[in-house]
């Protein structure tokens, strides 16, 4: 495999924006990674019980970490080193992860607003096998991810980015003319829309029960005189407010995906449909900031989940600060420990050096252990 340098490269790029690329590629990562690797971590310093939600949660912050392991950080390497200077086995794992990241987080987050429709909408089908039903969902996803972005493996490679130059690349073969418009099409169905247009219906279907609770309160208060008849209905239909707080939770979870991926999705429908765009990955400003934005999302989910999930940072800071309060104790108890020792020794008179080592002797021998270091 040849490589060249950036100066023998056709393809140029504005180094400015890569500056601006890497630095906030850069800060996505480490936030990302920080973020997840503190809830998880909260998670598991969490008193209180597993729920269905912080499992959503939990596998939803591994898919985010996915993001940023397999997504943001190849990304971030590329635009340091400009070209992929790696095997083609190597090129062909980064496009798959990458993929998988995507499709992974997004479906995650589907179920979750799913599980979160069931719960408001049939709340009684929440107590038949509810946590067997999640794990079938997280599972599924998983494996879905896994198949979905299976065919990067076929469609990426690493190749001469043009006949004679001796400039390699990991890039895509498409079927020309239709092949880069089928796949574009694809990812952006696959990732984008389905997902939303689910996401539209679930929440439909959620607020309209909100709805409901809302018009049901109001009418009991109204009629307090049919108390043992709107009790029985109350304890049906009634949502709590912790059902509620999760519902806010999932809905600007899914703002942000939107928020973040929408620009992203449009300009690439945008670049292989409109015969002329003129696609530069260095010169075209929407496609370097939809880009961007779109790696925002996996470090936005940790600080929602933190600030409707207040007790997991309080948790997990309560956590740190016993574990320091604990080490703090047992630096005290050993001071305290060495301290009496001392003052027990002070205590003996005329004890020779040898002394440790003749009582050793002498209780190993005997059953009455002697002194005879006086």
């Amino acid at each position: 495999m040849n490589l060249s340098n950036n100066e023998s490269d056709p393809f140029g790029r504005n180094e400015e924006v890569a500056k601006l690329e890497i630095t906030v590629l850069s800060l996505t990562f480490i936030i990302a990674i920080a973020g997840n690797l503190t809830v998880l971590a909260a998670m598991c310093k969490t008193k209180k019980k597993a729920s269905r939600m912080l499992l959503f949660i939990k596998h939803l912050s591994l898919a985010d970490l996915v993001v940023a392991f397999f997504q943001v950080l190849p990304q971030l390497c590329w635009k340091i080193t400009f070209r992929f200077y790696g095997p083609d086995f190597l090129c062909r794992i980064v496009k798959h992860l990458q993929v998988l990241g995507m499709f992974a987080s997004t479906y995650m987050m589907v179920m979750m607003t799913v599980d979160r429709y069931i719960a408001i909408c049939h709340p009684l089908k929440t107590l038949q096998q509810s946590t067997r039903r999640s794990y079938i969902m997280i599972g599924s996803t998983w494996l879905g991810s896994l198949a979905l972005s299976t065919p990067q493996y076929f469609i990426f490679s690493l190749s001469e980015i043009r006949s004679g130059t001796h400039v390699y690349d990991c890039w895509g073969h498409f079927i020309e003319p239709w092949g880069g418009r089928a796949y574009i099409t694809w990812i952006t169905v696959g990732i984008f829309l389905v997902p939303v247009i689910v996401l539209i219906i679930c929440y439909s279907f959620i607020s309209y029960s909100l709805w409901r609770n809302v018009r049901f309160k109001t009418k009991n208060r109204e009629c307090k005189h049919e108390l043992t008849e709107n009790s029985l209905v109350s304890s049906v239909t009634t949502i709590s407010r912790a059902k509620i707080r999760t519902v806010k939770m999932t809905f600007v979870i899914v703002l942000a995906y939107i928020v973040c991926w929408a620009p992203f999705f449009i300009v690439q429908m945008w670049s292989v449909w409109d015969k002329n765009f003129l696609w530069d990955d260095s010169e075209n400003l929407a496609v370097t900031l939809s880009a961007l934005l779109a790696s925002l999302n996996s470090c936005c989910n940790p600080w929602i989940y933190m600030i409707f999930s207040g007790h997991l940072l309080q948790d997990f800071t309560h956590c740190l600060s016993f574990h320091q309060k604990m080490h703090h104790n047992d630096k005290k108890e050993d001071l305290d420990s060495s301290l009496r020792k001392a003052t027990v020794l002070t205590r003996i008179p005329n004890r020779s050096p040898l002394c440790g080592l003749k009582d050793f002797e002498h209780s190993s021998k005997a059953t009455q252990p002697e002194m005879g270091c006086y």
